[in-house]
């Protein structure tokens, strides 16, 4: 029963229009004995995870983190969002991105300032937020399979899923888990279980969801001792930390959302439907390829 109520509250999340929101976090089952807990479930109780980002930030710091540049510095006077559309609109249509085809403010958004990535020379990244409990994520998989196959090779695709809050992050460390194991392949299989089979794969704290996601694991041909040792391992941690604070830094509002080059940002509903979304980005990665 706790499994499908949590279920409940995480599709309660989404919105119709193709993307699930931060706006209302999902609450955690209850714990089982009542008593109160000095930590968010499924969060840390004491000391936190190595290289994890500060649990709580107030509006302002979040709005300052996505201001800071790859070495920290702050950009003082960053343009904004307004202002870089007036100027990209004010463009001749041959010189806007990409060629006058799409426009921006209503297909895609400029990310004011531009955010470091992670590629090599000659690459654009073509990065994912998304979230394993999300269906409109779990919708936009075949599209994004399909892509894949005939994408250009310039462009380097990246997943990272969504922190917003507790139940987020035991998805989130599922997804790193099985990544750090070497199973891409089980990230896949937790999208379906969690999406087709209506198990969310999270408790009501962070030993019951280790205990419930290693069971699944296992039941996957994975050793548990082996489980056990990657969902604490600091590379884990690492990339916890890492996907918590990009989340802070591109001010994700909902999933699935796809950034190009750490410069642009779109959806589903901007660009129409999913065979536009992926000729936009496309478009959008050429034109960053050939500056």
């Amino acid at each position: 029963m706790s499994r499908l109520l949590a279920l409940t509250a995480l599709l309660a999340l989404c919105l119709p229009a193709g993307s699930c929101s931060r706006q209302e976090t999902p609450p955690v089952p209850a714990t089982p004995s009542g008593a109160a807990s000095a930590a968010p479930a499924n969060t840390p109780a004491a000391t936190p995870a190595p290289g994890a980002a500060a649990p709580a930030q107030s509006e302002a710091e979040l709005a300052r983190a996505a201001q800071e540049s790859a070495d920290g510095a702050v950009n003082e006077k960053p343009e904004s969002s307004d202002a870089s559309l007036e100027r990209m609109a004010a463009l001749p249509p041959d010189a806007q991105l990409p060629a006058g085809r799409w426009k921006p403010g209503v297909n895609y958004d400029p990310v004011v300032p531009g955010q470091p990535t992670s590629v090599a020379p000659g690459k654009v990244e073509v990065l994912e937020v998304l979230w394993l409990g999300c269906p409109h994520c779990y919708a936009l998989e075949p599209g994004v399979k399909a892509w894949l196959k005939t994408k250009p090779a310039y462009i380097e695709f990246v997943r990272v899923p969504v922190i917003w809050g507790p139940v987020h992050r035991a998805h989130a460390r599922l997804f790193y888990t099985l990544k750090a194991l070497g199973r891409p392949d089980l990230i896949d299989k937790a999208f379906d279980t969690i999406q087709r089979e209506h198990n969310p794969l999270i408790g009501s704290t962070d030993e019951e969801s280790l205990k419930m996601e290693q069971a699944w694991a296992v039941q996957q041909g994975v050793s548990a001792a082996d489980f056990a040792s990657a969902y604490d391992s600091l590379a884990v941690h690492t990339d916890l930390a890492r996907a918590e604070e990009l989340t802070q830094r591109y001010r994700v509002q909902g999933v699935p959302l796809m950034i190009v080059n750490g410069k642009y940002t779109t959806e589903v509903s901007k660009a129409g439907n999913p065979a536009n979304l992926f000729q936009l980005i496309d478009d959008l990665a050429a034109s960053e390829h050939r500056h």
